[in-house]
């Protein structure tokens, strides 16, 4: 039991990465908006926080250099496809390859570089609790601030005035700005946002997750969280269910290992990957599902003049 325990301890924590990743995702299509560099913006944010906790050795630095570096990338993209009308798609690619080479290229320095002893976190009575303490209570404050941040865009997406502007925006960006919201503008604060969110996703993959940098160290999480959002059919409470369960598949192939389980490595490192084609896959057999739920305006370049 206690093996078990431990297992749903490590999908809190791998789901911690892609939830957060794919909630700032999700900010940025509700706006209608997609950002292809997910990928790119987490590594070159993971690279900002290691660096960052390194020479600070507080982790909350490092977390607010990466969200930093998410949204500085996230405002150059913004700007290139809200104001400049660039190709989203494309737009998006180039950021997650210029992501990975830049990150590269700025971590050679960091390869051999060891983070800090860090205390281990446990909830005061509550992480004592045979199994349930070990399982649930004793993570990072970062993986409750996820549970909380998910329940905020719950309330702040569906239940308040400026939620409720972000979604016509998504919707109908030309009715919005008929009646006088400035479109390009709460466009901009959502791509931002965003991209702030993949950035804390790519600081604590680097700081509390491995902790250490190696080159391309996100293994494709940001194009699963970028699924995610499809997965969720963009809401909130189901990203952040799917992103534990993603979190499950991934650390199922360690617990598999650790078990004795005579399964080929390479197929177990595939389960992920497998999963996202799998449930995509599903989710595609039902067009119309998919259309009623994602956000019309999704993709679409937005001209005030017109």
């Amino acid at each position: 039991m206690e093996s078990y325990a431990l297992l749903f301890a490590a999908m809190l924590n791998a789901g911690t990465v892609l939830a957060i990743a794919a909630l700032g995702l999700l900010i940025n299509e509700k706006a209608g908006i997609v950002n292809l560099g997910a990928e790119g913006m987490m590594l070159c944010a993971a690279i900002a926080g290691f660096a960052g906790v390194v020479y600070s050795g507080s982790d909350w630095v490092g977390f607010a250099a990466g969200a930093a570096a998410g949204a500085l990338l996230a405002a150059i993209f913004g700007v290139l496809v809200i104001w400049l009308n660039t190709n989203q798609y494309a737009t998006g690619l180039a950021l997650s390859l210029f992501g990975g080479g830049f990150s590269a290229f700025a971590g050679i320095a960091y390869v051999q570089e060891k983070l800090p002893q860090r205390p281990n976190f446990s909830v005061p009575f509550l992480g004592d609790i045979p199994l349930l303490g070990p399982a649930m209570f004793r993570q990072h404050p970062m993986v409750y601030l996820t549970i909380a941040l998910t329940l905020f865009l719950v309330w702040f997406l569906y239940r308040s005035r400026a939620g409720l502007v972000l979604r016509a925006v998504g919707e109908s960006p030309e009715s919005a700005h008929s009646l006088g919201y400035p479109v390009r503008r709460i466009r901009l604060l959502a791509v931002v946002a965003g991209g702030a969110l993949c950035g804390l996703s790519g600081a604590y993959l680097a700081i509390i997750y491995t902790p250490l940098w190696v080159e391309g160290m996100t293994a494709g999480r940001g194009w699963i969280a970028l699924a995610l959002t499809t997965f969720a059919t963009w809401r909130p409470a189901r990203v952040l269910l799917g992103a534990y369960l993603f979190g499950g598949v991934t650390m199922l192939q360690f617990h598999l290992q650790g078990s004795g389980v005579d399964v080929a490595s390479e197929f177990l490192n595939m389960l992920p990957y497998l999963a996202t084609i799998l449930v995509l896959a599903l989710i595609s057999r039902n067009p119309a599902w998919i259309r009623i739920n994602m956000p019309a305006s999704l993709g679409k370049p937005f001209y005030p003049g017109s």
